[in-house]
């Protein structure tokens, strides 16, 4: 490791079993306040519509409310779904949040809808040709952020000169081309769709051309991580997020579910293409004790090359979520000292 490399966090407010929104929402306030305080970089929130189990539909809502319940953590999206969306919408949203929380905002995009395609028509009928214009939006969004759209008939305010950071999401060889196009940070969906990371951060660094904003490349992948006091501990952590990735392959909508005794036992329990699926999605999930943790990270971090590091920890119990977040930010501290 050549640099600091910062570490971040993902949220999706994920409903456990037997709680609500309403709980989960305030979770996601202790969770965001806890990482603010250990130093985490940024707390981001993903926009998914139609689970049940999922709370994060109203994205920029929850980012308001984390926001104004935190002190100095980057509060964003990871991601919004541009296609979703009207660019003059996102821009006022987001500009509004950078008023209220100056330096603070990140605008994460994402081309997918975040949901099923009947879900994704109800949002919005011409979703499909708005996915095909997805480059074409992220520039009428920048050009919304920007000062020199004070002559146009149309302009969104607040956000004229607020220059909100746009994060460009993804999880395929596309969209690393394109963030490299516009000279965008670039953030890879490794915690669920893993298998073309190296080959995208490498299509991004090879391709970058510099921008007003950034002269360099910018890569962050979020990963899972679970961490625990040792290695058992860990992996048994882990079964609720081995159980979420195999009822979403086996479309069973449920909460996120208590852990189980045995990870080699539950997934035995799947069929065998099941379990191809959910070793795929999980191929980039580090659970284990911290020093476990810090080998499994450094080694990711030296051949990944990435900037920035963000986490998803779907872990049931609230507590063991709170000390995993503690131990975690302890292991990054141990990597960036030991550089």
């Amino acid at each position: 490791m050549t640099n600091m490399i910062p570490i971040s966090l993902l949220e999706l407010a994920l409903v456990a079993q037997d709680s609500n929104a309403g709980t989960t929402f305030e979770k996601t306030k202790e969770i965001a306040q806890l990482a603010d305080t250990l130093g985490y970089k940024r707390f981001w929130l993903a926009e998914h519509h139609n689970m049940p189990h999922v709370a994060s539909a109203a994205t920029v809502v929850l980012i308001g409310y984390i926001a104004g319940q935190t002190q100095q953590i980057r509060v964003g999206s990871g991601g919004i779904m541009l296609p979703n969306h009207s660019p003059l919408i996102v821009a006022e949203q987001f500009g509004t949040l950078e008023t209220l929380y100056p330096g603070r905002i990140d605008l994460g995009l994402g081309r997918a809808p975040g949901t099923d395609t009947q879900t994704a028509m109800a949002i919005r009928k011409d979703f499909f040709e708005q996915s095909r214009q997805f480059p074409q939006n992220v520039e009428t969004l920048e050009t919304y952020f920007s000062e020199s759209n004070a002559t146009a008939n149309v302009r969104a305010f607040p956000a004229e000169g607020t220059n909100v950071p746009i994060w460009i999401l993804g999880s395929s060889r596309e969209s690393a081309v394109l963030a490299a196009s516009k000279g965008l940070p670039y953030a890879f969906a490794g915690h669920f769709a893993p298998r073309e990371m190296l080959v995208a951060f490498q299509l991004y660094r090879d391709n970058f051309q510099a921008s007003e904003f950034w002269d360099r490349p910018y890569a962050m992948a979020c990963v899972n991580a679970i961490a625990a006091d040792t290695d058992l501990e860990a992996e048994i952590l882990s079964t609720s997020l081995y159980q979420m990735f195999g009822n979403l392959v086996l479309n069973n909508r449920k909460p996120l579910q208590p852990p189980v005794d045995s990870l080699s036992n539950l997934m035995n329990s799947l069929s065998e293409e099941a379990r191809f699926q959910v070793n795929q999605m999980t191929a980039c999930t580090f659970a284990g004790s911290k020093q476990t943790l810090a080998a499994e990270l450094k080694e990711f971090i030296r051949y990944s090359r990435v900037d920035e590091l963000m986490i998803s920890s779907p872990i049931f119990d609230h507590q063991d979520k709170m000390k995993s977040l503690r131990l975690l930010k302890e292991v990054m501290d141990s990597l960036n000292q030991d550089q």
